[in-house]
């Protein structure tokens, strides 16, 4: 008979799980490995909620299993290293993002680009080395490998730190490998929300100029006057869209609904580049001629690699960038979901786990 998650390994755990894909999350006993030789254990302090973990939850991308406990946005302290340990001490302030392990061996990890692992580990809802569940960071502690955690900053707030490890790296990496990072390049960011907020930061650091495209004009007075954004377009209005036409050196797009890309490609100057890292649930149309016009490319980029993601934020740490956040208790994570499904929120939820789960734990 197999074993309950309580039982499967040594050290108790608690967090709080969904059980089914009505995406409700309730308090939840389960157990993490022993710190092996090449682990550190992490004491979690602060997790986001990504709009991934509502999709997963509810069983969205039709590969969720149950019981599953979200989370990939995770810092905390460390309060155990393995033998073999070097990148980490105890009392350092660490993070794990959306991996937890990946072949180690093949093209794309020897180009530090686990991500891209056929064999990637992710952080919750997946199968660990040794056949047993992953778990996210909606809980008390954490045991991964030293070489999927992230060293942060002592300066660096770890509350609005955390959404680095997915928003903050989503954005970074694909300016940075499609060259959409030089000074005076204009970039468009497609969506305001945890994503596109982050990248609107990190392309004011790198000294770009920034449009936001949005279907909401209630954003554009905060983009302007609080995150510097220089140009505001309406999506819907074809006014705004035709001036600013051949305007852009390149896109990222954040949007997970499904939205007309024509008008986007019409942005951009030739040889401009569209990328997509949000995931929508339908197909998208691709007009081919729109392309050709003006040698245009199409990419995707899917966070990033744990050398990247550790560059990442120590440039975050160095230009003092972090996520806008709202920090909320743990028994208030269905309310977030049900705010985050209708995009009330500017612009990530971060869960206080430490001090939460404490008195969660005491009522469950």
């Amino acid at each position: 008979m197999a074993k309950s998650p309580e039982e499967q390994h040594p050290q108790k755990a608690f967090g709080w799980a969904a059980r089914d894909s009505s995406g409700v999350l309730s308090p939840f006993n389960f157990s993490r490995r022993a710190n092996g030789d090449n682990d550190i254990t992490l004491k979690v302090l602060y997790c986001g909620i990504c709009r991934s973990d509502l999709h997963s939850i509810k069983n969205e991308f039709g590969m969720s299993i149950y019981p599953m406990v979200p989370g990939h946005e995770i810092v905390g302290i460390v309060t155990q290293v393995g033998k073999n340990v070097k990148k980490f001490k105890v009392g350092d302030k660490a993070g794990v993002g959306c991996l937890v392990g990946s072949c180690r061996s093949c093209d794309s990890c020897a180009q530090d680009l686990e991500n891209y692992c056929s064999k990637m580990i992710v952080t919750f809802m997946a199968v660990d080395k040794d056949g047993t569940r992953t778990y996210g960071g909606y809980s008390n502690m954490l045991v991964v490998d030293e070489h999927f955690g992230i060293n942060f900053p002592n300066d660096i707030p770890l509350d609005a730190a955390a959404p680095l490890l997915c928003a903050g790296i989503t954005m970074y990496s694909p300016m940075k490998y499609f060259g959409l990072c030089t000074p005076d390049m204009h970039l468009g960011i497609v969506g305001l929300g945890g994503l596109g907020h982050l990248g609107v930061k990190f392309a004011k650091a790198f000294g770009m100029k920034v449009t936001v495209i949005s279907t909401s004009i209630s954003k554009k007075k905060e983009a302007i006057e609080q995150l510097g954004v220089d140009e505001f377009l309406i999506s819907k209005d074809p006014q705004q869209m035709q001036a600013a036409a051949g305007t852009l050196d390149g896109i990222i797009d954040t949007v997970s609904a499904t939205h007309p890309l024509l008008p986007l490609l019409g942005l951009l100057k030739n040889h401009g580049k569209l990328v997509m890292v949000g995931v929508t649930e339908k197909p998208l149309e691709l007009p081919a001629f729109a392309l050709l016009g003006g040698r245009k490319l199409i990419a995707g980029s899917m966070i990033g690699g744990i050398k990247e993601t550790q560059e990442m934020v120590d440039f975050a740490a160095k230009h003092r960038i972090t996520a806008d956040i709202e920090v909320i208790q743990i028994d208030y994570v269905n309310t977030a979901m049900e705010r985050l499904l209708k995009g009330d929120v500017k612009y990530r939820f971060v869960i206080d786990v430490a001090n939460s789960l404490k008195s969660s734990l005491k009522s469950s």
